[in-house]
């Protein structure tokens, strides 16, 4: 492993970065708000929130949470146990199952959703045109 390299902190790029983990990471992190409501770990948050979005084989859930398929199993086999996803058959290929999420799955991801969509208070109080700004720039990146 090669030593990290040392970061300018007179760099406009690694001072906005800071920022901006800063008031996501740090100041205003809504994961543990989220897996609290839901009662999951945050890997099963992500988890439910894929599937609700797009139904998908394993394999495609391990690839979307960049985990390996054994540790996708065990996240959907918890998963399954609550109720919130369910495995059907592949309708092509009858040896893969396909994970959906249940109803209560689709409640559970929309309420996570929405707790981790929700922006904080010091950017809703920003003006618009500094949101418009912000906004453009990030659609940017």
């Amino acid at each position: 492993m090669t030593a990290p390299r040392e970061l300018d902190p007179a760099d406009p790029a690694v001072r906005a970065w800071g920022r901006m983990r800063a008031l996501v990471v740090d100041q205003h992190d809504r994961r543990r708000e989220a897996c609290e409501a839901v009662g999951l770990s945050f890997v099963r948050v992500k988890a439910l929130l894929e599937v609700a979005r797009e139904p998908g084989t394993l394999s495609d859930l391990a690839d979307r949470l960049s985990v390996d398929r054994p540790y996708a199993t065990v996240v959907v086999d918890e998963l399954q146990k609550r109720g919130l996803v369910r495995r059907e058959h592949h309708p092509d290929d009858r040896r893969c199952k396909i994970v959906s999420a249940t109803p209560d799955g689709l409640r559970a991801a929309a309420t996570a959703r929405a707790i981790l969509g929700d922006p904080p208070p010091v950017l809703r109080a920003l003006p618009a045109e500094d949101l418009a700004q912000l906004d453009r720039i990030l659609a940017a990146l």
